[in-house]
């Protein structure tokens, strides 16, 4: 191990390392309602190039998250699914939808207009009410 250094990782940074593209958020969460073909997720993506779903597709594959089937047909038929690791890392994709609604409903207009703030924020003389909601 001369000169190499192991770098350690958090449960949490493994997890955000997995999926920190928005589209491989996104390439998931249409992958749950059951197997797709490029051309779908493509459409249902809306804004996302062939070459990026493909990286992305190809990333998650390598990761372990998504199975890609190919069909010896003309023209070639290439599936894309879920894999039973991914089936559990939805758990948390949900879990971040529902904070992320909980977020946007409640605290985003204050935070924009900086009525929010913490106890122990050093700048709370700057905004117009000092306590959490």
């Amino acid at each position: 191990m001369s000169g190499q250094k192991k770098i350690l990782h958090s449960p949490a940074e493994i997890t955000i390392g997995l999926i920190k593209s928005k589209w491989k958020v996104l390439i998931l969460r249409e992958l749950r309602s059951g197997t797709k073909r490029f051309g779908e997720l493509l459409r249902n993506l809306g804004g996302v190039s062939q070459k990026v779903l493909t990286q992305n597709l190809r990333a998650l594959e390598d990761d372990g998250l998504v199975c890609r089937k190919v069909y010896a047909e003309v023209p070639p038929r290439v599936d894309y699914s879920m894999t039973v690791v991914a089936l559990d890392l939805h758990n948390i994709l949900v879990q971040m939808r529902e904070w992320g609604i909980k977020y946007n409903t409640r605290y985003a207009r204050k935070i924009k207009n900086k009525t929010i703030c913490s106890p122990k924020c050093p700048h709370k003389h700057l905004h117009k009410n000092k306590t959490l909601p």
